[in-house]
Formats: structure tokens, sequence, C-alpha cells
């Protein structure tokens, strides 16, 4: 019983600092979100790229590219130039790594004036390089079109 006691008191006393943890976490990830749609909707490739660690990797359906700037110029020469992005979730992988899922929405006009747009889900893992929350593989894939 004196056990049972103990282990319901610690996991009071450790489940708030854990959700804390967390919270923290959410925050840190938002933030890159938001520095990462800023750079986006600039149209700065250069700045998404620094997002990045060291060796970072985006997946999309067309493979892995770890030429950022380069892989974000094509899609702002292809009319794309507004992004918003949503944090959906985050969990904390010890001191120095974080994965995270959410939503984004990019839109802009092709190079005949025709409205684009597409949206999907990411997911993502982060370490702390420098000092700083970095990602280190993005994945990001479109939502299916509705069936007919």
């Amino acid at each position: 019983m004196l056990r049972t006691g103990l282990s319901c008191l610690f996991l009071a006393v450790m489940s708030p600092s854990a959700m804390a943890a967390e919270g923290d976490q959410k925050q840190k990830v938002e933030a890159v979100a938001s520095e990462y749609a800023a750079s986006f909707n600039k149209q700065d490739g250069a700045g998404i790229a620094a997002l990045f660690a060291t060796g970072g990797i985006h997946v999309n359906p067309m493979g892995p590219r770890s030429d950022i700037a380069e892989f974000y110029q094509g899609a702002f020469k292809a009319g794309f130039d507004h992004e918003e992005i949503t944090v959906d979730q985050a969990w904390t992988l010890g001191t120095d790594m974080a994965i995270a899922m959410g939503n984004y929405r990019l839109s802009g006009k092709n190079p005949s004036g025709a409205p684009i747009e597409t949206g999907g889900i990411w997911t993502a893992t982060y370490v702390t390089e420098g000092g700083k929350l970095k990602i280190r593989l993005l994945s990001a894939m479109p939502k299916p079109s509705p069936q007919k």
C-alpha cells in the first residue's frame, strides 16, 4: 500500500512538470514554424534553409531533398507566395530533440495568373544545434483530393 501511495505521489508530482515541458516544447516548435512561414511569405529560401540543422532533409512525395533553399526557390517560381502552418502536437525526445506534427497550406498564383493552392500534413524531427531548435527532418505530404 505504501509503495502504491508513493507511486501515485511521484506521478502527481512529475505529471505537471512533464506536461509543462511538452507545452514549452510546443512553443519552441511554434516559434520555428512562425519563422518558417515568415521566410516563405518573404520568398526567402535561404531563411527557410537556415532553420534546418546541418545535413537537414526535406521529404515530400517527390523524395528527399537536402538543397532546401533551391527547393523553395522552385516553389516560389511556380507562384506559391503564402504559407500558413499549424502545430498540432509536439513531443520532447530527451534534452535536445523533439518531434512535432501539424498542417500546412500554400497559396499563390501560377505564371498565367490563376490561383493555386495546396495543403497537407507535416511531421518533423528537431535537434538543438548552436543553442537553437532546428529541423533535422521535415516530411510534408499533401492531403489527397476528395474522391468523387
